[in-house]
């Protein structure tokens, strides 16, 4: 999926974000220090989205969790959300949902199924417009979770 970093040419793009939101990655990179400037530090984190993406297994069974932050006061968001959630009641186990303050909320979501359909959910999920931010967490069932082996 990806390619070496000096596989090929360059290619120059702008991005959009929040001044804040700007410093304070610039912060996190002199802080860290593990990148030259933003164009390293934000291919970095290309390659990482790029490693998780390889790494989904899509006809294994797996658990995991997806965290959500959103605003609620958003659109329709929450009806959308809700919508999508109610296609996906087979791989849905359990859900808690924490007000965080006037307009965002905390979600989390238990999830149990084939790989293909949790990373569809999580990946509608996550995609809705109001969601600030999200993460999937999944391992595999079987040998790897066997405890006594």
């Amino acid at each position: 999926m990806g390619c070496p970093e000096n596989a090929g040419e360059l290619v120059r793009f702008s991005v959009a974000v929040p001044e804040e939101m700007l410093a304070g990655f610039d912060a996190l990179i002199a802080r860290r220090g593990d990148a030259r400037n933003r164009s390293e530090a934000i291919r970095d984190l290309m390659r990482a989205a790029l490693v998780r993406e390889n790494l989904r297994t899509p006809d294994e069974q797996v658990i995991g969790s997806l965290t959500m932050i959103y605003d609620h006061h958003t659109g329709d968001l929450t009806r959308r959300l809700d919508e999508v959630q109610h296609d996906y009641t087979d791989e849905i186990v359990s859900t808690m949902h924490v007000h965080l303050d006037h307009h965002n909320c905390l979600e989390i979501l238990a999830l149990r199924g084939r790989g293909a359909r949790v990373y569809e959910l999580a990946d509608k999920l996550l995609g809705l417009r109001g969601v600030h931010h999200g993460e999937l967490t999944c391992a595999a069932t079987g040998a790897s979770l066997d405890l006594n082996a």
